[in-house]
């Protein structure tokens, strides 16, 4: 278990690297796919609950130092979207499109969920998505319809992301 947590942080701190510098660049808004939850949904559905809590953590609090949010949100909404994806490890078949697209839609959903609360729990020091305005929406379906090429490729290093069979 503890390869397959470093190895998807590591994918995870890649990921927002290039999310936060390559692809912020080809947008007006900054809009772009959140690969890292994407990584995140893909670790914690393969590998389950007690991984997905863990790359949550640890991926997360690097997002922290990262990003100018608060310390501590993105560790605390990162562990618990991994720890949901994880509840239903093997419920489903990992197909090539739908799964992945239903996955990460929901992840997108319930962090903006998440978001939304904290912001009537704490103010204005968290900043939260406003459902009715686009930057939303956009972002959901890029999470939505990047997922599967995103799966398509973490499935190309499933001997580092995903735990073998115990004997």
């Amino acid at each position: 278990m503890a390869k397959n947590v470093v190895w998807a942080t590591v994918f995870i701190i890649v990921a927002a690297l290039i999310q936060s510098t390559l692809l912020s660049l080809l947008t007006d808004q900054h809009i772009t796919p959140d690969l890292t939850l994407g990584i995140l949904v893909y670790s914690s559905y393969v590998n389950g609950t007690m991984t997905g809590q863990i790359t949550g953590f640890f991926s997360g609090i690097f997002l922290d130092f990262l990003s100018a949010s608060p310390l501590g949100l993105n560790t605390f909404i990162r562990t618990v979207v991994g720890a949901l994806a994880g509840l239903i490890k093997g419920t489903f078949f990992l197909d090539a499109v739908v799964l992945p697209m239903t996955l990460c839609a929901t992840a997108t959903f319930v962090r903006a969920l998440m978001l939304f609360f904290l912001r009537l729990l704490f103010g204005s020091a968290i900043e939260a998505f406003s459902f009715v305005e686009p930057v939303f929406w956009i972002e959901l379906c890029l999470n939505t319809f990047t997922a599967p090429l995103l799966f398509g490729f973490l499935n190309q290093f499933k001997p580092l992301l995903v735990a073998g069979r115990e004997k």
